[in-house]
């Protein structure tokens, strides 16, 4: 694993959902209250970028735009239909004020 500085979390905006291109990677990544969860950019239903869809910061998920389907940020899960399968989490980290996306080599 290799460990990728994607910035401060202060570039991050509570709530919302960004999309970042990282060790060849579409990533999605979100903030909610002091921590990010970092997901592979694409739901797993239909390849659609999930950054475009909501974030629910309540249940800790991310709704895709196409067709709904709920996915956990913190394992990937899906946890609503119409996906089934989950999405890659990649592991974060904060050392120093900088935040870190563990990437696998």
């Amino acid at each position: 694993m290799s460990s990728v500085d994607v910035g401060t979390l202060d570039e991050f905006t509570k709530g919302a959902a960004s999309s970042r291109r990282i060790a060849g990677r579409e990533l999605v990544i979100i903030r909610i209250d002091d921590d990010l969860y970092v997901l592979d950019d694409r739901c797993s239903h239909e390849d659609f970028p999930l950054s475009l869809g909501e974030v629910d910061v309540e249940s800790i998920e991310i709704e895709c735009e196409r067709h709904g389907a709920m996915f956990n940020l913190k394992d990937g899960t899906p946890t609503s239909f119409p996906a089934t399968r989950p999405v890659a989490t990649y592991g974060v980290s904060v050392r120093d004020g900088r935040c870190f996306v563990e990437m696998p080599e």
